[in-house]
């Protein structure tokens, strides 16, 4: 260590700045690219991880989260994505616990402060990587590549592939694993110093670094890649090996078109990191269409990146220089090894192509970047042009970066920004559709889950959501086939049979509606909304024990099932059994004490029980909560109405029918009440 190496910053047309300034200003800029997503909504993937995550919420024990994957499903569950993060859902937990519920702006400013802090952190491993770990004769660490560093550090922080992790709160997990994985590098560096007696060697700081990276994999699997790098960065950097012998085993594992699909999707991650203009939130679903034949003209493309990685590889395994050997093999490393977990070389993982699994392999893009700049400023005539550009391009990426931002602000821009760039995409298309859907623009959405599944004829979801929107606008018979191709497709597609049940249900066809029912229940035992539904079926069929014993199970399953609870209460109103309606309303209201339906159905029992004060004060309670309600006034009219209290009851007549003048039996209510107001006014003239 002691050899002092060639000085790359020599060569590179860039300018100075002291540590703590450049640190300052990358944090700057890094903050200055994403600030724009600080108030965005819960997009895309953070419903299921964060708003629909029990493990969130304050009555979830700590200590289940180690038990639980990314999206709060058991380890030990069929349908659990075995992805294991503990701490970083730790963290959402921690931002809900400040922010007092699904706020969403804390969440997003922490992801922003962590991409800075990283951006920051990069300074140093920057040149570390580049200038090389040497120190002076007192033992401190030399910064041998200031500029070249801050270049590095300043492409690491305006890459705009990084968007989806800062943007994205559920790119948490990429951010905090970053941050980690970079910690236990800078601590595994601190664990060998050189002074006047020679080399030192500390235990202690190369525990820190394997502590480090343990936490790192907690937030992240692929954290668990610093072993591979640090044990690079010991080969190449403390013990300057010449690592000839590293590049055998991946070429000829299998010659299949499956492999050359494989290729063509790395060489497709190298494009992004190299023109990072053409992003989208999935990638997956025929966004990328298969490559079936040798004479696709993409095999190009796969050509081409072997090419540059195999020339790559050369050059850092044979060159004679050392010093370019160890910058483009760490570079390489870097590129390379945090990738390998997204790679499908060992195991297949969920996608082919993802945004956010590249926040760590940019920084090798960065090292090769950087290097690849200060060769050709070594050479060029006008180094200030050279300079001008690299300008450019980062100017130009810190522009892309707000404006990707700015589309992950809102799932609408977010989905409607992936139609140009993946419009074979059919989960693009159905994001599109789900949201206006949510919004209440139906025939929009038809369009778009129609051609979910013109795109993907399997795709179920598309299919179910689709045959739910023509089920709402009447359109029973062309939802019932789809329902039916979509449980043909998925037999065990529990949601699907329940809304095939809800369409023959509607067609009165009940028997086949029962079967669909039970068959949504074989396949999803804790099913709630199916034992609802399945109790409205048994009610039209007038079976009101088997109605309340369907409708029971489901608030069995789901306590605060509002629905199920009004259900019972009204029908055992409406067959008289007063005692047991009163005590199933009570029930219910100690479990959803501020449900206003379950305080009108009560009420109304109460008053049939002519328990009218009791009654009164859940009526005014629920018009309380909702005073439009037109019923509610109504009901409480005829409370009055029973009870003698004329003028309360000609009053809430009054308001129930402005609200609603075809509300029905109020105005005839009304009417009696008049006429026997007028002859109660003609008595007292007498």
């Amino acid at each position: 260590m002691a050899q002092m190496e060639p000085n790359l910053d020599h060569d590179v047309s860039w300018f100075f700045l002291p540590s703590y300034w450049a640190k300052m200003v990358v944090a700057l800029i890094s903050f200055l690219c994403f600030a724009n997503s600080y108030d965005g909504d819960f997009v895309f993937d953070d419903s299921e991880a964060i708003i629909n995550n029990k493990d969130l919420r304050a009555e979830t024990p700590l200590g289940d989260l180690w038990y639980h994957d990314f999206w709060g499903s058991k380890l030990s569950s069929n349908t659990s994505h075995k992805s294991y993060r503990p701490l970083t859902v730790l963290t959402f937990r921690i931002n809900y616990l400040f922010a007092g519920g699904f706020y969403p702006v804390g969440f997003h400013v922490i992801n922003i402060i962590l991409h800075c802090t990283i951006s920051v952190l990069m300074v140093d491993v920057f040149s570390i990587l580049l200038g090389g770990l040497q120190f002076s004769n007192k033992g401190r660490r030399l910064n041998l590549a200031p500029k070249s560093s801050l270049l590095a550090a300043l492409l690491f922080a305006v890459h705009p592939v990084h968007t989806e992790c800062v943007a994205g709160i559920v790119g948490r997990a990429d951010l905090l694993c970053a941050l980690f994985f970079l910690l236990s590098f800078l601590g595994y560096c601190k664990a060998f110093k050189e002074n006047k007696e020679g080399h030192t060697f500390s235990v202690f700081w190369v525990l820190v670094s394997v502590v480090l990276g343990a936490i790192a994999m907690l937030c992240k699997e692929q954290g668990i890649t610093i072993l591979g790098l640090n044990a690079v960065f010991d080969a190449l950097v403390i013990n300057k090996i010449n690592l000839l012998e590293l590049i055998r085993k991946l070429l000829y594992k299998d010659k299949s078109l499956e492999a050359i699909n494989y290729n063509y999707y790395y060489s497709l991650n190298a494009w992004l990191l190299l023109c990072p203009w053409w992003l989208c939130f999935d990638w997956s679903m025929g966004c990328i269409p298969l490559i079936k034949s040798v004479s696709d003209w993409r095999i190009i493309a796969l050509a081409a990146l072997w090419f540059c990685l195999i020339g790559l590889i050369c050059q850092a395994l044979c060159s004679e220089d050392s010093h370019k050997r160890r910058i483009l093999t760490l570079g390489l490393g870097f590129l390379i090894i945090p990738f390998l977990p997204a790679s499908n070389l060992f195991f297949r993982v969920g996608f082919v192509v993802a945004e956010r699994v590249i926040y760590l392999p940019s920084i090798g893009y960065c090292i090769l970047f950087t290097y690849g700049f200060s060769l050709l400023s070594k050479q060029a005539k006008k180094k200030k042009i050279l300079a001008v550009a690299v300008l450019g391009i980062l100017l130009i990426n810190v522009m892309r970066c707000a404006l990707r931002s700015s589309q992950w602000r809102s799932e609408e821009q977010l989905f409607r920004s992936a139609l140009s760039v993946c419009p074979l995409n059919a989960k693009v298309h159905y994001n599109v559709g789900k949201n206006l859907a949510d919004k209440g623009n139906q025939s929009a959405a038809i369009k778009y889950y129609r051609e979910a599944v013109r795109l993907n004829p399997k795709y179920v979801h598309a299919m179910n959501n689709l045959g739910n929107i023509l089920k709402e606008r009447n359109e029973l018979h062309e939802a019932e086939e789809l329902l039916s191709l979509a449980v043909q497709i998925q037999p065990d597609f529990a949601a699907a049979w329940m809304n095939l049940g809800i369409v023959q249900n509607s067609l009165r066809r009940f028997e086949e509606a029962e079967q669909s029912y039970w068959t949504a229940i074989k396949h999803r035992k804790k099913y709630p909304d199916c034992y609802y539904n399945l109790g409205r079926l048994y009610a039209d069929l007038n079976r009101h024990i088997d109605a309340l014993n369907a409708w029971r199970n489901a608030t069995v399953l789901k306590p605060e099932h509002s629905l199920a609870w009004n259900n019972m209460i009204i029908l055992l109103d409406n067959t008289g059994n007063l005692a047991q309606a009163e005590a199933v309303g009570r029930e219910a209201l100690e479990l959803i004490p501020n449900d206003h339906s379950l305080m009108f159905s009560l009420a109304n029992v109460l008053g049939k029980s002519q328990k009218y004060k009791e009654s009164e004060a859940l009526f005014l309670k629920a018009i309380k909560a909702n005073p439009n309600a037109a019923s509610y006034h109504g009901n409480l009219a005829v409370l009055y109405h029973r009870w003698g209290n004329l003028d309360l009851a000609k009053k809430h007549y009054e308001v129930s029918l402005k609200l609603d003048p075809m509300a029905p039996g109020t105005k005839e209510n009304y009417n009696l009440l008049r006429r026997k107001l007028e002859q109660l006014q003609k008595k007292g003239g007498a």
